[in-house]
């Protein structure tokens, strides 16, 4: 177990140097390729997604996906410290990506390579690093999955505190248009683009979805942005808004796009219906072998690439979810060293139990 977090840290700090933000993070996948290799384990590149089977294969066991993502986001303005210098300081490994996703992805990595060169397994492994996550970007796993195969289950790499979220919250943004008539607002002409819009923003404020969630609870639908008018003295004959709509396992983007369509008056326009929400019944073989190592089970509000996912899955991994995308990012050590441990219980317990 010291080796396997000794690396796993070793290799966090090399990811964590190079930049690899989402679409250009052909130097990380780099990294991650060669350290497979180092291995001698057979790899594959698919644009900057790497992946990897264990050593004993086998196509007529159900396939359990280890998988996680190597780009980040920018760094905050408001970092004190160099983003890319990976410190370690009382504990902590600071660093873009530390929290999210490094240190879930290494920790994975190390995971895969405890169980690699087991023959006894009832299941197989792959290990797939992948791009683009922080954009749901259409070069990350979505373009990843239809080479892997039909996968029995999914653990997502993210920055959980190693509880569970056996379901997460979907994404569904939309455009609207109300359209008036222009006019001189000192006479009576025109029809006002925002008198006509407040209607359908009311809307979207007072609805309530009448399917409540047991782990995620409510549709939540947050009017964000509003464009009207050019000048004071113009009736504006156009009014934009946009809603950020986050969606629970019980309706699907379409379901829910569906009931906005008949209930307001404006133009809607889906920027993309392809980020649903996701779940997994507690009573499937994995979830309860998390629950046997005495793991939390809970609704995630944050999304991740589980909503292109169209198999079971959960999001477990090292670190914590509130430290994600802020600045002086940083995983503490011994979490990296508690998640592979935990990883490694939890495939153990769901072998004991198929």
């Amino acid at each position: 177990m010291k080796t396997l977090t000794e690396e796993a840290i070793t290799l966090l700090k090399k990811l964590i140097k190079v930049e690899s933000f989402s679409k250009t993070e052909e130097k990380t996948a780099d990294i991650i390729f060669s350290f497979l290799q180092s291995k001698r384990i057979s790899c594959n590149r698919f644009f900057n997604n790497v992946w990897a089977l264990n050593k004993y294969y086998d196509g007529s066991k159900p396939t359990i996906l280890l998988n996680s993502h190597h780009d980040t986001v920018r760094p905050s303005p408001d970092y004190t410290r160099d983003p890319f210098d990976a410190k370690i300081e009382n504990g902590k490994l600071f660093g873009l990506g530390s929290n999210d996703a490094g240190g879930p992805l290494t920790s994975l990595l190390a995971c895969f390579l405890h169980f690699y060169n087991k023959s006894d397994l009832k299941f197989n492994l792959i290990y797939a690093a992948t791009a683009e996550e922080e954009i749901s970007g259409k070069r990350g796993v979505e373009i990843l999955l239809p080479k892997l195969g039909e996968i029995y289950f999914g653990i997502v790499g993210e920055p959980t505190k190693m509880d569970i979220a056996i379901a997460e919250k979907g994404l569904l943004v939309i455009d609207c248009m109300v359209s008036g008539i222009g006019g001189h607002v000192a006479r009576e002409e025109g029809d006002n683009a925002i008198y006509k819009a407040i209607k359908d923003i009311e809307w979207f404020k007072t609805f309530k979805f009448p399917k409540i969630s047991e782990t995620l609870g409510p549709v939540k639908m947050t009017v964000s942005v509003i464009q009207a008018g050019t000048q004071h003295n113009i009736v504006p004959a156009t009014c934009q808004f946009t809603v950020d709509i986050r969606t629970t396992d019980l309706y699907s983007n379409k379901d829910v796009l569906d009931i906005i369509l008949k209930n307001v008056s404006c133009s809607v326009h889906p920027r993309s219906i392809r980020l649903n929400s996701s779940s997994v019944f507690k009573k499937h073989p994995m979830v309860k072998a998390g629950q046997l190592l005495g793991r939390t089970l809970y609704g995630s509000p944050t999304m991740s690439d589980q909503a292109l996912m169209n198999f079971p899955s959960f999001k477990m991994g090292p670190g914590d979810s509130a430290r994600s995308h802020t600045a002086d990012e940083f995983i503490f050590l011994s979490e990296i060293e508690e998640g592979i441990d935990l990883y490694i219980q939890l495939l153990n317990a769901f072998n004991t139990l198929l």
